[in-house]
């Protein structure tokens, strides 16, 4: 017996040799007994409410409940850690964790991690003290003092892009707006929902994110480029939580409108007596039906407020665009008659510069003659004038004769281009000093009129905007019409000059007048369809709208800044031409 047993685990012992000298003595990843192993997770101590430790110091939030979730419907077991976010980041790049529950996803972080699909949205935002004034955008923190999480997206942002500001570096968010709300340095780069959760604390009653979120970036769950086996068993387990209701559940039970504090009817409960109790149970029904009641009356009036308002809305709608129909009639019809004019003039200035240059050649033919006769006779007359001036005005008045008809040639030319529809896409290649040079010398006339200060400044290599050019010389001829149109004396000046906006990287038209201006209730409207302030003079309130219509197609933009007579600065920006891939 001892014999048979002995070879019988001497032959197992081989079998299990050779196996493992198969394998390469190594366990593979793709060994399903790794599948058992807990899967240790990481995330941040303090970034409510998506992942944070409770007051008995337990792992809770968003982004635990979720995972947690995850882990179920896929059977896998979890070890779920905590600590600051630095430390987090170390420890799946030490290998110390496998996975974080959450990280923003960014293009700089693809070469140490992989993303899942991303289970929220983190809107990162600048956070001020209620007495600054100055810090609206990332171009106000240049040279500001800026505290910042170490570690996190937003220290990561700073970095990429190069801020010159003095960074400060924190542990958490929460160390972050308490530094801030103590008086220290200038702003805080916090997410919004975060902060928003962290404002609970008294000591953080006077500081507040600025309106606009600095940045929307998607977040989801990370492990380390490779481990591409447990991010698809997340993804799947992610799918399935969608599919089943309990992801949105989960979302909307973390992740929806801030909750208020709950309140307490401990109170209530101390004072409440048996006596009273039974009429306190008949008003409270009594309360909730009568609140029952009132709530139906008023989603049902407010059901029949938002049919008339959509109902006033589409007849408003229907107007403007019976009127836009119209007011695009009569544009197509001005066009004919511009055409026609325009071949009405070119036949007699035609014929004008077809004759000038064969009189000016006759009168050098005969001005020989006619100084002899002079110098043997003396002077004498010339139409209405002596010879002897007549001699040096000749000359001018045919060499100015020409350049008229040429320019009447030049000035016709460019109301047929206007007149012209022009279907070409928005793609072509166009110089914007050239469309302002052409769109000038059709408002030229206006312009003399309005003022006696006209200037000019053209950007040399100024790069070319994608669009087209027939459509953007309609605004430029718009914008500044309106500017002579808002001159009050002919000593106010017009000012227009082209330059370069590199960090939007457009090119810009500045138009600037010194007229009447504008509040800011008429700003805001000032491109409103059919809005104008100079209705009675025949404005129809077209020209901006339409304008600004033709610049979005061209994924540009109008900026308007004015002060009651103070003038007005509207600038055009269009996209430089880029050549696409």
């Amino acid at each position: 017996m001892h014999s048979s047993s002995l070879q019988k685990i001497l032959l197992f012992a081989l079998i299990l040799l050779l196996l493992i000298g198969f394998n390469g003595g190594e366990v593979r990843a793709e060994d399903p007994a790794q599948l058992y192993l807990p899967v240790r997770i990481g995330g941040d101590y303090n970034y409510p409410p998506y992942e944070y430790l409770d007051q008995d110091g337990l792992p809770t939030g968003y982004n635990v409940e979720l995972t947690q979730a995850v882990a179920r419907v896929m059977g896998m077991e979890i070890n779920i850690q905590l600590a600051s976010w630095s430390e987090m980041r170390q420890a799946l790049e030490k290998g110390d964790v496998d996975l974080l529950m959450g990280m923003a996803h960014t293009e700089d972080r693809l070469g140490e991690v992989e993303f899942s699909i991303p289970h929220a949205k983190v809107h990162q935002s600048i956070w001020i003290r209620d007495d600054n004034t100055t810090i609206r955008s990332v171009k106000d923190m240049v040279g500001k003092e800026v505290i910042v999480m170490k570690g996190s997206v937003m220290h990561d942002y700073m970095l990429e892009h190069e801020i010159t500001s003095d960074l400060y570096m924190v542990q958490t968010l929460a160390d972050a707006l308490r530094l801030l709300a103590s008086g220290h340095h200038d702003c805080a780069l916090v997410a919004k929902l975060p902060g928003e959760y962290l404002l609970s604390d008294p000591a953080l009653n006077n500081i507040h994110p600025i309106a606009r979120p600095l940045v929307a970036q998607d977040y989801g769950f990370a492990v380390k480029r490779g481990n591409l086996e447990l991010l698809g068993r997340f993804n799947e387990g992610l799918s399935l939580l969608k599919k089943s209701g309990e992801y949105r559940q989960i979302r909307e039970r973390w992740l929806g409108v801030l909750q208020p504090e709950p309140i307490s009817w401990k109170n209530v409960i101390r004072y409440g007596t048996l006596i009273i109790g039974p009429l306190v149970l008949v008003l409270v029904a009594f309360a909730l039906w009568s609140w029952t009641l009132r709530r139906q009356v008023f989603l049902r009036t407010e059901e029949l407020e938002r049919e008339i308002a959509e109902r006033m809305r589409s007849a408003e709608e229907l107007q403007i665009r019976q009127k836009q129909l119209l007011h695009a009639d009569k544009m197509t019809s001005l066009g004919i008659l511009v055409a026609g004019v325009a071949h009405e003039i070119n036949n007699p200035n035609g014929l004008i510069q077809l004759s000038l240059p064969q009189l000016t050649k006759a009168h050098k033919s005969i001005e020989p003659i006619l100084d002899d006769y002079y110098q043997q006779h003396g002077d004498f007359k010339l139409g209405w004038f002596d010879y002897s001036r007549m001699r040096q005005e000749i000359p001018k008045m045919l060499e100015e004769m020409l350049e008229s008809s040429n320019r009447i040639k030049r000035i016709v030319e460019d109301l047929k281009d206007f007149a012209r529809r022009n279907d070409s896409g928005l793609d072509d290649m166009a110089d914007l000093n050239k469309v302002v040079r052409s769109a000038l010398r059709l408002v030229d006339n206006a312009i003399r009129k309005a003022t006696r200060h006209f200037q000019v400044d053209y950007c040399a290599a100024l790069p070319c905007f994608r669009g087209n050019g027939h459509r953007i010389e309609q605004v430029v001829v718009n914008l500044v019409l309106n500017a002579c149109q808002a001159l009050t004396s002919v000593d106010q000046a017009i000012r227009l000059r082209t330059y370069e906006h590199q960090e939007d990287n457009m090119v810009v038209l500045e138009v600037r007048d010194q007229g009447c201006g504008l509040d800011e209730d008429n700003l805001r409207r000032i491109t409103d369809p059919f809005f104008t302030t100079k209705r009675k003079t025949g404005g129809t309130g077209l020209g901006l709208s339409v304008s600004e219509g033709i610049v979005k197609d061209h994924h540009g933009r109008l900026e308007f800044s004015s002060q009651p007579q103070q003038g007005m600065v509207v600038r055009l920006f269009l996209p430089i031409y880029e050549e696409r891939q």
